[in-house]
């Protein structure tokens, strides 16, 4: 593996100026901005790059983490504990994944929170592409953070080695869906090794993609019934849930959701179920995504949040 390959690497002189231009900046291990949490842990990164807020890398934070392919249920989840975590004034770190990643990155910004994104690939790059957008969205209000240099792609090898930063950058880990041999697992692994709570969320046994989370309840992970698990663990108030009658919500807006907390529907779905245009569904599903009410799955299927 090529020296600038390698995490760990002091790559100051060689990747400063490029980062620069990115607008990040560059925490050596011992500089006043370096995480608390990371600098204690055994394998800690001698140089991280952030390209955001690298406050935020010092703030009360709870990982969550899990499937790729999550499905419709670890999704929603995801966002609800992740908002829920974020309103309370929490950061959120995840690794810009699909699935479980991103609801929990999305959820949090749409709380009005920050959020921590922990890169297995140099700054100029994002990783998946298709999550370009959401990482600049991240950046503004919270970090992506990495502690490899600049032109590193990502490899399968550098993903558990993210993984260590992403559970050590937080007091407590979530792990939402995991199959047997999830990566998420790994994270959790690393969580025990670093004195970080792990917390699960308990599914069907028959169903693969929770298996994983079974095996970590049977192993003492804490079991997820509510966001307020966390919050009390981290002794940290919880925010309210908005009542429903509260939302200032216009009648076309109102119908859409109250058939939407029946069942997720696409737009095509809910025009035929509303007897509409597909058109006229537009103005209040954008009225509802930005309340905070409804968000929109991987399969584009429409679902409530409140």
């Amino acid at each position: 593996m090529p020296p600038h390959d390698r995490p760990g690497e002091h790559w100051l002189d060689r990747a400063g100026e490029q980062l620069a231009r990115l607008g990040a900046v560059l925490l050596p291990w011992g500089s006043r901005d370096y995480p608390p949490a990371l600098a204690e842990l055994s394998d800690a990164p001698p140089v991280l790059a952030v390209r955001g807020d690298p406050g935020a890398l010092a703030e009360t934070a709870v990982a969550i983490v899990g499937s790729r392919a999550a499905s419709a249920y670890g999704l929603e989840v995801a966002r609800r504990v992740a908002g829920e975590l974020a309103a309370a004034g929490v950061v959120v770190v995840s690794g810009l994944a699909f699935g479980i990643d991103a609801a929990a990155h999305e959820a949090a910004l749409a709380a009005g929170g920050r959020t921590i994104a922990v890169q297995a690939c140099g700054l100029d790059r994002v990783y998946p592409a298709a999550h370009r957008a959401l990482a600049e969205r991240i950046a503004q209000s919270g970090a992506i953070v990495t502690e490899f240099s600049v032109g590193v792609p990502p490899q399968p090898a550098f993903f558990p080695l993210r993984n260590r930063l992403i559970s050590g950058l937080a007091r407590a880990l979530v792990v939402v869906e995991a199959r047997a041999r999830s990566g998420s697992l790994v994270t959790a692994r690393h969580a025990a090794d670093q004195g970080v709570d792990v917390f699960a969320v308990p599914g069907p046994i028959t169903v693969a993609n929770h298996v994983g989370c079974n095996r970590l309840l049977r192993d003492g992970a804490w079991p997820l019934l509510d966001t307020a698990d966390v919050l009390s663990l981290l002794a940290w108030p919880a925010v309210p849930r908005p009542a429903r009658a509260r939302l200032a919500l216009s009648g076309a807006a109102r119908e859409i959701l109250d058939a939407l907390r029946d069942v997720p529907a696409s737009s095509d779905e809910l025009a035929r179920r509303l007897g509409a245009a597909a058109s006229a569904q537009a103005p209040p599903l954008l009225e509802l995504e930005l309340a905070g009410a409804i968000a929109r799955d991987r399969d584009g299927r429409w679902r409530a949040l409140l």
